[in-house]
């Protein structure tokens, strides 16, 4: 094993390697519960997530670590997992409804991109060209997204239209006038409701004591409130008579509709997918080398760092083969890393731990929305820490970002955000560096994905 991982080499032991795959473990496995949450909203049923998530992040992390020597793991991510499941459910509400099977098509086809775009290096051609504001940007309006999702699902967040002034048509998008109040506080007496405001505070006093595995153990605590009697959120009698066993004949495998892949709505969900998966997984695959000490030599970094990315991109259509949405590199990885995991044995041992998980399917089913809602919005406040690397004191700086933070949040989409994040910064930079004192550069592909997005909108159409 020592030879294997090269344990020495990179000063460390099995031991150190074993319990820093631990705690990678222990940080992550909230997406055990959560994900199943926030795709069986799609229609897809909750068991068959439940073991796609499990294998997924198992297998690839895994491979991650048996193939690459690395430790970061992979699970399917957050804020891509949440579009997957608005997109299609948004998209009943039109003339040319994308299906749970055409979604993971979807991102299928995604992960095929980005496995040319990785091997091409086109991908790292792409991170050089959007700026690092824009990067930022796109994190942080993800992290509202999914905040957006935690509070609406918990019932914190509701909304109050006047049914006397003018009817709402059900499945229409309908423009609202000044006079509509739409967001409102949820009814806080409620036990839903306060169970995830318990949840939210629990979560957040054990991340202030810097407890490892805060949000799994929070999650774990509120269920067990939502337990007491006069709760009665959750009920642990169904837990009798379920099967401790994984039925892999429940697994979505290959559940592809290739049928309608020139639709509308799913060529911006491809895009959407390949785009933000490919900033997401590249600030953590180099935060994280760049944390255990990789890239001091930066070409053998550049390199571990590249092999990781292949994995990666196989990783996104084999997650979408098992049934679930793109799988990406956990930046919770980081965790383990601080505990001195250096080599693929930390990310071995925590892909070894969610395939046991797989055993543990009846528990991570009976967790409640109120608890899996206050980890989601927890997750927005952890992924909001990037606004502190944006230079708000610079509009052409300032403007894109904040069109990108505030559009995914407010229209409830991913790709919204991003779209006017791109056109405003070639705008405003090609104005200032043509008319005004300051000069900025604009990337070639940058004006490439201008006039794409404009012939999104041009083309295809905007609401949704």
């Amino acid at each position: 094993m020592d030879k294997f991982f090269k344990l020495k080499e990179f000063g460390t032991n099995i031991r150190t390697e074993i319990m820093a795959g631990v705690t990678t473990f222990m940080t992550m496995a909230y997406i055990l519960a959560v994900n199943p949450a926030i795709l069986s909203g799609s229609g897809l049923n909750s068991y068959s997530i439940f073991l796609a998530t499990a294998l997924a992040a198992g297998i690839f992390t895994l491979a991650m670590g048996l193939f690459v020597n690395f430790p970061v793991a992979l699970a399917p991510g957050m804020g891509l997992n949440a579009f997957f499941a608005t997109t299609v459910v948004a998209s009943k509400a039109t003339d040319h409804p994308i299906t749970p099977s055409m979604g993971l098509a979807a991102v299928f086809i995604s992960g095929i991109i980005f496995l040319i775009l990785t091997v091409t290096k086109v991908r790292q051609l792409l991170v050089v060209a959007v700026p690092d504001s824009l990067k930022h940007a796109i994190t942080v309006g993800i992290g509202l997204f999914i905040t957006i999702i935690g509070l609406k699902t918990s019932g914190l967040l509701t909304i109050s239209l006047d049914p006397f002034a003018r009817g709402f048509e059900q499945g229409k998008y309908t423009d609202l006038t000044g006079n509509e109040t739409v967001l409102h506080l949820g009814d806080l007496t409620q036990p839903g409701v306060w169970l995830t405001v318990v949840g939210l505070f629990l979560i957040g006093v054990l991340m202030v004591l810097r407890v490892r595995g805060a949000i799994l153990i929070g999650i774990v605590v509120t269920t067990l409130i939502g337990a007491i009697p006069g709760v009665d959120v959750v009920d642990f009698g169904s837990l009798k008579g379920q099967s401790w066993t994984p039925n892999f004949r429940e697994l979505n495998f290959w559940d592809f509709d290739f049928a309608d892949l020139l639709s509308t709505g799913l060529l911006s969900a491809i895009a959407t997918f390949t785009f933000v998966e490919l900033f997401d997984t590249f600030g953590t695959l180099v935060g994280t080398a760049n944390r255990a000490g990789f890239l001091k030599n930066k070409e053998e970094g550049n390199k571990r760092i590249g092999k990781a990315m292949l994995v990666d991109s196989v990783a996104v259509s084999g997650g979408a083969m098992l049934g679930t949405s793109t799988m990406t590199a956990f930046v919770e990885s980081s965790a383990g890393i601080a505990e001195g995991g250096r080599t693929g044995l930390t990310s071995s041992t925590t892909g070894v731990l969610f395939l046991l998980s797989l055993f543990l399917a009846p528990i991570a089913l009976i967790v409640p929305t109120p608890a899996t809602s206050a980890a989601l919005i927890i997750v927005g406040v952890l992924m909001m820490q990037a606004v502190k690397e944006i230079d708000f004191a610079d509009l052409v700086v300032a403007i894109p970002a904040f069109l990108t933070i505030a559009l995914m949040p407010f229209t409830y989409n991913i790709a919204n955000g991003i779209s006017f994040g791109i056109v405003s910064y070639v705008l405003l930079a090609s104005v200032s560096t043509w008319f005004g004192k300051k000069k900025y550069s604009v990337h070639w592909l940058m004006w490439i994905l201008f006039v794409l997005v404009i012939a999104r909108y041009l083309f295809i159409g905007s609401q949704g």
